[in-house]
This record gives C-alpha cells, sequence and structure tokens, in this order.
C-alpha cells in the first residue's frame, strides 16, 4: 500500500508539472501576442549589399550601393580626386559584398580597421564616408523615416545656415607672409569691416584664414577686427600641432573654430582636451560621414563646444550633413552653397527648403530625402570648368605655401 500512495503521488506531481508549464506557455503566448515588441518584424534581417558603383561626377565622386531588397543608397566623396575614391571604394566592396547594410557601425570599423596600416588619413576616410552615407540612406529607406530619425529625432526645427543675405564669410584673399606690414592687415581688416557693412549690425561675419594666415600676423589681424564682433575666426592654423593652436588661444580673443581638415573623433578630441577651440566645424564628407558627425558631436557636447559643420559638398552631401545635424543638440550655424557652382542644379534634388531669413527646413521622405539624376552625369563631366585639378599654391618668391 504504501508503494502504491508514493506511485500515484508521483504521478500526481508530474500531472501537475505538465499542466503548470502548458499554462506558462500558453500564457506566455498570449501576452507575446498582445505585446507589440514582441511582434516587430526586423525589416532589415535579410537585406545584403550586392553591388557598388562609383561616378565622377565633375570634380566629386558619387557611389551607388544596391542591395538584394532593390534599395539603392547614395553617397558622395569630396575634397579628394574622384577617379582615385571610385579605384579606393571599389576596391574596398571586398570587405561590403553580402553584407547586411543596416550595420552602419559594423561596416564603419570594418572599413575603417581593415588595414593596420592604413586607416585613417583623407583618401581612406572620404570615401569612407560617403559609403556611411549610402548605408544610413538604404537604412532609412528599409525603415520608411528620414535619416534623422534613426538618430534619435530632430533636436530643432530648422538649421541656419551660411552663406545668406544676413550671413557672410570673407576669405583670406591670401597669399599672406609669415608676418605682416601695415597694409597687409589692413587689407584683411577691410574685408571684414566691408562684410559687417554688408550684413548690418544685426548680422552674422565670419572671417576663413583658410590655414593661410602664419600665426604671428593672424594674431596682429585678430587683435585688429575685434570691435567688429564676427561669430568666429576659422581654421586658424594647419592642423598637426596642437601647441600652435594653445598658443593662439592664449593671445586672441575673438572665438576660433577648426575641424574641416581633421578626421574621426581620434583628431577632434585633442582640440577639446586642450580647450583651445571654441567652435568644431567637422565636415561629413571628410570626417567619416554621419556615424562620426554624431560622435565628435557627443564629445563637443561634453565640453560645451557647438559645431558648425564645413560643406562643400552638392545636395547630396550638404543633405546628409543637415540629416546629423538637425540630431545634435549643440549647434551653431552651417555652411551649404546652392548657387549651382558646386554642382549643377538637377543632379541631387533636395527635398528640404531654406527660407528668408537662411533657415534649412527638415529634409523629407525616408533616407536622405535626395533623388540622383544619373542622366546628367555625362553633362557635368563634358563641362571643362568641372575637372579635378591638383592646386599649385606658391608665395610670390615660388615658395609653396598652404592653401
Amino acid at each position: 500500500m504504501p508503494q502504491l500512495t508514493s506511485t500515484l503521488s508521483r504521478r500526481n506531481l508530474l500531472t501537475s508539472a505538465a499542466m503548470a508549464t502548458g499554462l506558462a506557455m500558453l500564457s506566455d503566448a498570449v501576452a507575446k501576442e498582445n505585446n507589440p515588441a514582441a511582434n516587430v518584424v526586423d525589416r532589415g534581417a535579410d537585406i545584403k549589399i550586392k553591388s557598388l558603383r562609383g561616378f565622377r561626377v565633375g570634380t566629386k565622386a558619387y557611389l551607388k550601393i544596391e542591395t538584394n531588397h532593390g534599395i539603392t543608397g547614395w553617397g558622395e566623396v569630396t575634397g579628394l580626386d574622384p577617379n582615385v575614391a571610385i579605384a579606393l571604394a571599389q576596391s574596398l566592396f571586398e570587405l561590403l559584398d553580402g553584407e547586411n547594410p543596416t550595420r552602419i557601425e559594423h561596416l564603419w570599423q570594418k572599413l575603417y580597421r581593415s588595414h593596420r596600416d592604413m586607416r585613417g588619413g583623407p583618401f581612406m576616410t572620404h570615401v569612407i564616408a560617403a559609403i556611411d552615407v549610402a548605408l544610413w540612406d538604404i537604412t532609412g529607406k528599409a525603415w520608411g523615416v528620414p535619416v534623422y530619425r534613426l538618430l534619435g529625432g530632430p533636436t530643432r526645427d530648422k538649421v541656419r545656415m551660411y552663406p545668406h543675405a544676413k550671413a557672410h564669410k570673407a576669405g583670406t584673399g591670401g597669399p599672406h607672409p609669415y608676418s605682416g606690414n601695415p597694409p597687409d592687415i589692413e587689407n584683411l581688416v577691410k574685408m571684414v569691416k566691408d562684410s559687417r557693412e554688408r550684413v548690418g549690425k544685426d548680422g552674422t561675419v565670419m572671417f576663413d584664414a583658410h590655414c593661410a594666415i602664419p600665426p604671428a600676423m593672424l594674431i596682429q589681424f585678430a587683435n585688429a577686427i575685434e570691435p567688429y564682433d564676427i561669430l568666429f575666426l576659422e581654421e586658424v592654423a594647419v592642423p598637426g600641432n596642437i601647441e600652435v593652436f594653445k598658443r593662439l588661444k592664449q593671445h586672441i580673443k575673438i572665438p576660433m573654430a577648426t575641424g574641416e581638415r581633421d578626421r574621426t573623433i581620434w583628431e577632434m578630441l585633442p582640440y577639446l582636451h586642450e580647450r583651445c577651440i571654441d567652435i568644431l566645424q567637422p565636415d561629413c564628407a571628410h570626417t567619416g560621414g554621419i556615424t562620426q558627425m554624431k560622435k565628435i558631436a557627443t564629445l563637443a557636447e561634453a565640453y560645451f563646444v557647438p559645431l558648425a559643420p564645413h560643406c562643400t559638398c552638392s545636395e547630396l552631401g550638404l543633405s546628409a550633413s543637415l540629416h546629423a545635424a538637425f540630431a545634435v543638440p549643440f549647434l551653431l550655424i552651417h555652411e551649404g552653397y546652392l548657387d549651382g557652382h558646386l554642382m549643377p542644379a538637377g543632379v541631387a534634388r533636395k527635398s528640404w527648403d531654406q527660407d528668408k531669413d537662411g533657415y534649412a527646413s527638415l529634409p523629407q521622405g525616408p533616407g536622405l530625402g535626395v533623388t540622383v539624376d544619373e542622366s546628367m552625369f555625362e553633362k557635368v563631366n563634358a563641362d571643362p570648368k568641372r575637372v579635378f585639378k591638383w592646386p599649385k599654391p606658391t608665395l610670390p618668391d615660388g615658395a609653396v605655401r598652404d592653401y
């Protein structure tokens, strides 16, 4: 009898356990059915990169990445011989073929860190920037949202841009000697004075030194233009020696900006750490794309340094940069040229507008919101003025100069 009781107890225990498990499974199934998060379909799970094509479009290179889902992404290489850029991009495709394009951070790291002796530098980073932008374009289209939504959403309703009727940046008119005589300084000061008169007291004036005014002369000049209250003095020195920037910061009271010739978070960090720059100017097409722009903005935010993105891209690259700018908390102003001198109208058609006060609206549509007309490439390339040529900057005595 004790044995029979023991057997029945074990059977009851097993039956109870089975019923409990079944109820738990049923409860879990019901919970999942009613839980939206449990029913999300990852539409990017099986998308793959199948091709990369490069196009010379004047002095720029456009990269087109295609996928097995028929979704296409576009990116732009600027500041580099387009023939070289296309060749490098096609070589890097070996690392992208068959990959999921929505793994943007992973692919950025894979490209940048692929070769221990060649990571970084303008050739590699400019091309990676274009690929990165194309991947963001694809991902936005795959999810049916603008890129800025993938970056955390817009932090503002519009982005202030220059040049504009009320925002003007003067250039150096170089070349310039290592230290200036009175006429040299006076000519530079006149540029700032004329710009202030042009935009009025309520307008914005900036001055781009283009790294072409040596430190001693720049200090002379900066002291002379203090009364004109410019927004910032740009590219105050050639990158590479942080001690020069620290020296300039000690002697110049005007806000200083730089960053268009610096790439990735690693080259921006010294300016922030040494507190020798007031405004950072990363270029989306130079610094490594949207991925790096967002990281640079976060670094700068920690030091209370705003961004004033540099941009000499066509409407393709400019739109990419604006997507990042809309998602950045600390933003001062954004560069962008829409007069056709960088690219004829219609080659890359944007989905945002610029109002009478110079502000850009939010880009519309999925991805970058840019439509590229490939049929216009041949026409652009037929223009002899739109051929990349290496600069040959020299001083009056024949010596090589910066910029």
